[in-house]
Formats: structure tokens, C-alpha cells, sequence
């Protein structure tokens, strides 16, 4: 069964990635036929057409490589100045200038009689920006709507006072220092659950804790979070603190516990453990988690939260990725915070759903896998560089500003920004993409990332 249930996580990621990327071109393809542009191809992927219809003027199909799509809008460069309407260059032989007048001569063959007005670079600039945000700005729906559901209508695992397991021992690579630092240079060679015969018993076992029951309060003081527990035993390592204790029935006790000296590793703000590690107090249980449902509110400081640490990883996405390469080759383990392509996605959707979880858990992992590809797709299109939508949004605030400004000066219309003069640049940051993507598919092929370590 866990073959099938893996394959049904990647088909599941497939199809998540795959409305994205279909649900993204439709925010560009609704607002370009709203505004009279002549839309000729709405495609989800690239390369060879595994399917398509004609529609009207439009012909909608899929490709085969599901690694994003595209809209084909007629006239997206205007002709150059001084040409007549639909001319393509005036025979200059520069190399950029050349790419130029091919770029402009692809999208005036598409322009026929009677479509001289339905081109999109006569739009006006706020048509313009309305067109090439609505692609983004529909993964920021997406993004939010699923946010929506996994916050609110599924709620988040939060750690109750409940005990769900009694260990019976201090773990060895908890036992020392050394031993702490030896699980973190290793960590696939550390047992948190190994208890050879010399290991300590734990003090939840010499307390008579059982799974089952619950904590309400220690040393006097009620707890109703697991927070308020985990505080106060793991800042007294070796001292004795007393439990109150209730059972399924509802009758307390109190018993009196010696915490154990263990030593844990520090942890950062993304929750990944540091190079540090500190004595702390042991216990020895692990709480039972209940899906708690969040307010509507908590959803924009999520996203926003997410939306600051996805900038900055995208800001250093080019080291991040050479750092990976390195690793690669050098045949090192892989940081678990390194970028994942849709190869990677798929991978960990169908470990998601293979895993021996409770159906509701893996619906939440698989819709933030969802939510978190949306938020970062919004960020990476909204990028001033051509290709990608950011860039012409930059083009046309460039021709809304020179606009303004030969009007404030007194001077005539300066026409629209010529886009296609920048496409040296989009040809370059497109091999560059092409490049980043083939590192990091090749090492969610070698060396993937797992979600359950």
C-alpha cells in the first residue's frame, strides 16, 4: 500500500503544481481579453504539446514540461521609432539590436489585419501593470486560501500537557556533552529511543507516569500549556520538582520527580538545531497534540512572516544553490534548508502521504506545501527582471514615469518603453534560471531532501 500511497502524493502534488502554474497564466489571460488584447495561446508548461483545443482566437493546451507556462498576447513590443505600424527594424546590424528587431518581428507575425488595436503594448499603463500582476497576485490568492484552510478550518498541532509516550531512559546522545555534539555532527547515526542496559531509567518511569494522563500543574503552579511545563523542568536539570497528575478519570495526584541532565541542542528561529548545546532538565514524556483552529486574523501575519523569510532565502537563492552544487559534488549531506524544485516537491508530498500519520496531519503538511509554493511563486514573479512578470511591470512604471515626466516638462509623448531593447538581459537571466533549476533538480533526483529525517 505504501507505493500506491506514495505515487498518490506525487499525482497530488502534480496537480497542486500544475493549478498553480494553469490558475496563474488564467490572472494574466482574464484582464488581457477584459482589456482587448488578442490573447493567441493560454499553455501550462513548455516544450512539446501533450494537448490542446482552439477556442476562438485562443488556443488552450498543455506541454510537457510542468516547470511553468505561458500566455501569448499579441504586439507585446511596439514597433521602432520612426517605422511604420508594424515594421520590425530599420536595418541596423548590432548584436542586441538584432535580437531586438527578431524579438518585435516574432510578435508583429502575429498581428493581423484589423488587430492594429488589440495589441498589448497600446494598453495604458495601469492596463499594462493590471495585466502582468495578475498572474502573481492570483498565487497570492491561491496562497491565502490555503493558509485559510490549514490555519482556520484545520487548525494547528499544538503540544496539550497530556502524555502521549513515556521513554523509558535518558537517551544516550542526550547522556553528555560529547555525546550531543557527537548526534549533531551524525545525526542518522543518533537513537533518541535506544535504552542499552547501562542507560539511565527515566524519571517520568520512576515517577509512574503513563501515557494517558495528564499534567495539571507542577511545584503548585496549574499548567495548561505544554510550554508552562517544559519551562520549568527544562531550566532545573538535577533538581526535584513536584507534578500534579491526573488521570483519564479525573482523579489528581502528586508525585515528586528528579529531572535528569540532558543535553539538548539550541535551536534557531526556523526551528533548525545550531552548533550550540546546553544542560537541561529531562523529564522523559512527550505530549499528545491537538489540532487547534486559529483565528481568521492570525492569517496575514502568517503570510507575512513566511512572505519576509521567503525574500530573504530568495535574496541569497544564487549562494544557496552554488553552496549545493558544492555540496553535491564533495558527496556531503545535504542542508535541509537548501531550495527544492517541483522534482523535490513531489518527493516530499508522496513521503507525506506514504507516512504512517493520521489523514488529517497529512492533509495540513501537503496543503502548506501548497500555500508555501503559492507565496513563494507570488515573490519570485514580482522580481524587476524580464523574464519574469516583475520585469515587465518595471518596463511599464519606466513609461508611466517618462510620460509624467515630458508632461511636467512640456515635451511630447515620449511612446511606450521598447521592452524587447532589455531581452540580452532576459536571455541571461533565463540561462541563469535554466541553470539554478537543473542544480536543484539534480539533487532532489540524488540527494533529496526528507521530511521525516
Amino acid at each position: 500500500m505504501e507505493p500506491m500511497l506514495y505515487l498518490l502524493g506525487v499525482l497530488a502534488a502534480v496537480v497542486g503544481v500544475a493549478l498553480s502554474i494553469g490558475l496563474h497564466e488564467i490572472g494574466h489571460l482574464v484582464p488581457a481579453k477584459r482589456f482587448g488584447v488578442k490573447v493567441t495561446q493560454y499553455m501550462v508548461g513548455f516544450g512539446p504539446t501533450l494537448w490542446s483545443r482552439r477556442r476562438g482566437e485562443t488556443e488552450y493546451g498543455v506541454k510537457a514540461i510542468p516547470l511553468g507556462g505561458y500566455v501569448r498576447m499579441i504586439g507585446m513590443y511596439p514597433p521602432p521609432d520612426g517605422a511604420p505600424e508594424g515594421a520590425v527594424g530599420r536595418g541596423t546590424t548590432g548584436r542586441f539590436e538584432l535580437l531586438s528587431q527578431e524579438a518585435r518581428a516574432a510578435a508583429w507575425e502575429e498581428v493581423g489585419p484589423g488587430d492594429e488595436q488589440r495589441v498589448f503594448y497600446r494598453l495604458s499603463v495601469p492596463r499594462k501593470v493590471t495585466v502582468m500582476l495578475g498572474g502573481p497576485v492570483m498565487n497570492l490568492v491561491i496562497a491565502a486560501f490555503a493558509f485559510t484552510v490549514l490555519l482556520v478550518g484545520i487548525g494547528v498541532p499544538t503540544p496539550t500537557t497530556s502524555i502521549a509516550t513515556v521513554f523509558p531512559c535518558v537517551p544516550p546522545a542526550m547522556a553528555s556533552e560529547a555525546a550531543a555534539r557527537a548526534a549533531l555532527d551524525a545525526p542518522a547515526d543518533a537513537d533518541d529511543e535506544a535504552c542499552p542496559s547501562d542507560a539511565p531509567t527515566s524519571p517520568a518511569v520512576q515517577a509512574g507516569l503513563v501515557a494517558g494522563e495528564r499534567i495539571v500543574s507542577v511545584n503548585g503552579q496549574p499548567v495548561a500549556e505544554w510550554e508552562q511545563l517544559t519551562d520549568v523542568t527544562r531550566a532545573a536539570p538535577g533538581a526535584t520538582v513536584v507534578l500534579g497528575v491526573a488521570d483519564a478519570q479525573g482523579t489528581t495526584r502528586e508525585t515528586q520527580v528528579e529531572l535528569a541532565t540532558a543535553w539538548r541542542p539550541v535551536f534557531d528561529e526556523d526551528g533548525l538545531p545550531t552548533d550550540e548545546v546546553v544542560a537541561s532538565g529531562y523529564l522523559g514524556v512527550a505530549p499528545l497534540s491537538e489540532y487547534v483552529s486559529q483565528p481568521i486574523t492570525s492569517v496575514p501575519g502568517t503570510m507575512w512572516g513566511i512572505s519576509v523569510r521567503s525574500a530573504q532565502a530568495l535574496l541569497s537563492l544564487p549562494v544557496r544553490v552554488a553552496e549545493l552544487a558544492g555540496d553535491l559534488v564533495a558527496g556531503e549531506e545535504r542542508d535541509p534548508r537548501s531550495p527544492v524544485s517541483v522534482v523535490g516537491v513531489g518527493r516530499l508530498s508522496g513521503e507525506v502521504t506514504a507516512a504512517e500519520e493520521p489523514v488529517k496531519a497529512k492533509v495540513a503538511t501537503l496543503l502548506s506545501l501548497l500555500a508555501g509554493l503559492n507565496l513563494f511563486l507570488f515573490l519570485f514573479n514580482l522580481v524587476p527582471l524580464l523574464p519574469l512578470d516583475g520585469g515587465h511591470v518595471a518596463g511599464a512604471l519606466w513609461e508611466g514615469l517618462r510620460r509624467r515626466i515630458a508632461a511636467l516638462r512640456g515635451q511630447p509623448d515620449p511612446g511606450p518603453v521598447d521592452v524587447s531593447k532589455a531581452l540580452p538581459l532576459a536571455y541571461a537571466v533565463g540561462i541563469a534560471l535554466i541553470a539554478l533549476s537543473s542544480v536543484v533538480i539534480l539533487a532532489d533526483v540524488i540527494n533529496p531532501i526528507s521530511i521525516y529525517g
